[in-house]
């Protein structure tokens, strides 16, 4: 299990799926796979895991955030990061960059 989320969390289509903002046109594979995976809380660490890989000490698990907070605040929260974008550089945007900056911007525009 944990090779297919690694992988899964990790690659390019998932993210362009995520730029393409799910949350709102997709949600019963959003409510089908918080169920399979034990609650939205959980399934924030699928949705936000670049948020996770950004200051992995700091944030820690999505999971367990919103396991003691609620999982719509930790949601909200990483959208607010995206927003912000999770690094700054004077290096050309790459595509996962594209990918958060589209998938933010989707959301804000949808609060």
């Amino acid at each position: 299990a944990w090779t297919f989320i690694t992988n899964f969390n990790h690659s390019h289509w998932w993210n362009e799926f995520l730029a393409a903002d799910p949350e709102r046109t997709w949600p019963m594979l959003h409510a089908t796979m918080a169920f399979f995976l034990g609650g939205r809380h959980r399934w924030n660490e699928m949705l936000f895991h670049d948020v996770h890989h950004m200051c992995p000490g700091r944030i820690g698990a999505m999971s367990q955030r919103g396991r003691f907070h609620g999982w719509q605040k930790v949601h909200d929260a990483c959208v607010e990061i995206l927003a912000a974008g999770l690094w700054k550089s004077d290096d050309d945007e790459t595509i996962m960059e594209q990918h958060q900056r589209k998938r933010s911007m989707v959301m804000k525009s949808r609060t």
